[in-house]
């Protein structure tokens, strides 16, 4: 890279549009895990039943089923501040409020009031997606994308771990209401972010109802060529991976590692391999475009996922530990940016929140339903032959690829005309 090179991409990244990319994913990391993590520690330190505690997972509906009041956000304008922003201090006041809310309650003693309040705080935090997902898609050009998108997921890794992991080290001195109050109060300098970013333009006609806004989308995506294939694509891309992953706790401790050498190299050592994956996948996918990088980082998943074998030769060597989760940690780093680019590429800016929604609940499925059973399919076939079949299952979203982001062309195909 030559040194005018460097200099413009330095410059690409520390625009203002790349700042409120990363800050607005900041805003959105922070609150997921306080309905998930924060709060069944704090409902196991009540006395709260497993069962019920299990139950409380329910809580995260809204994230999936986001789709479903997208269009009311695509439709209609508050008075104040734009159609995008207006609707994002709307949803990040009433979030804050909701957080607050939710450490004011009592896990032990009014079990159903805490499950309101989290239900809340997720339906708030669910919609201040939709509009953050909308804003980034209108903001940013389609070269763009890929940075936004990397710096976005860069954001929204660090409100998790301040959520979950500052959440519960201050839980060891303090009670959990005052936990939840300071994190309510996290989301204010995200407020501010809010009133100071530019509103986007767009020179799309916006829906003129909601049969418009609910039902067009749909009609929009699917008249497109290939967008079942796209769809499967969606489905399929980072589902070896995601199976993968699920079970990698258990097969650190099977093979004999220790919690503490599991919590000091995969949890901390691979939160920074992920931030430097997806800052990597950002920068190539300036060079090289965003089909290209869906190829390159898609095979580096795979392979990255047939490097656990590696450690069920091994057994618990630290060393070789470190390798696997920085190369896992930068591959799926990686490819967690080019998904997003894509996603974010393919969505119409006439119906921006609606489709980025349906397509981001879409993303969610596989994780959900093709993770359950990894369990079972580790204890038939055993470690290796588990990572093996994950590693092979990465393969077909790979060969969609051929049908909608040949290698030639760097840019997902053109959206139809209206």
């Amino acid at each position: 890279m030559t040194q005018e090179q460097k200099k413009s991409l330095i410059s690409q990244i520390g625009t203002p549009r790349m700042l409120v990319s990363m800050l607005m994913g900041f805003a959105c990391g922070l609150p997921l895990l306080l309905t998930i993590t924060v709060l069944q520690a704090w409902m196991k330190e009540e006395g709260v039943d497993l069962g019920v505690i299990g139950l409380m997972s329910f809580v995260g509906l809204p994230y999936t089923l986001k789709f479903l009041w997208a269009p009311f956000l695509d439709r209609f304008t508050l008075p104040l501040l734009g159609r995008r922003r207006g609707w994002l201090l709307a949803a990040q006041v009433c979030l804050m409020i909701a957080i607050a809310g939710l450490g004011m309650s009592q896990p032990a003693a009014r079990p159903m009031v805490m499950a309101m309040a989290a239900i809340l705080v997720a339906f708030f935090s669910a919609s201040q997606d939709i509009v953050v997902d909308a804003y980034r898609r209108e903001d940013l050009s389609d070269e763009e994308l890929g940075l936004g998108s990397s710096l976005y997921v860069n954001g929204y890794r660090v409100g998790m771990l301040l959520a979950s992991g500052g959440g519960l080290i201050m839980a060891d001195h303090m009670p959990y209401s005052q936990v939840y109050l300071i994190m309510a109060a996290c989301m204010l300098p995200c407020i501010a972010v809010t009133l100071l970013a530019k509103e986007p333009t767009i020179s799309e006609p916006l829906p003129v109802n909601m049969l418009e806004a609910g039902i067009n989308p749909l009609i929009e995506y699917f008249s497109r060529k290939n967008a079942l294939w796209m769809l499967a694509f969606i489905l399929f891309y980072k589902l070896g991976d995601s199976m993968a992953s699920t079970m990698t706790t258990p097969f650190y401790l099977d093979i004999g590692f220790t919690k503490t050498e599991i919590g000091s190299v995969v949890k901390l050592f691979g939160f920074w391999a992920t931030i430097g994956g997806t800052i990597i996948g950002g920068v190539i996918m300036l060079r090289t475009g965003i089909n290209r990088s869906l190829w390159i980082f898609g095979v580096l998943q795979a392979a990255s996922t047939a490097c656990f074998v590696i450690l069920t030769k091994t057994g618990p060597s630290i060393e070789v530990l470190a390798g696997v989760i920085a190369f896992e940690n930068l591959s799926s780093g990686m490819g967690t940016a080019a998904y997003m680019a894509f996603m974010a590429s393919i969505t119409n800016k006439k119906f921006t929140a609606t489709q980025y929604a349906l397509l981001t609940s879409l993303m969610g499925i596989p994780r959900v339903l093709a993770s359950m059973p990894t369990g079972y399919l580790a204890k038939w076939f055993g470690w290796e032959p588990f990572f093996i079949t994950c590693t092979i299952i990465a393969v077909p979203g790979l060969l969609m690829l051929v049908k909608f982001a040949p290698w030639n062309s760097p840019k997902p195909p053109p959206l139809p005309t209206a």
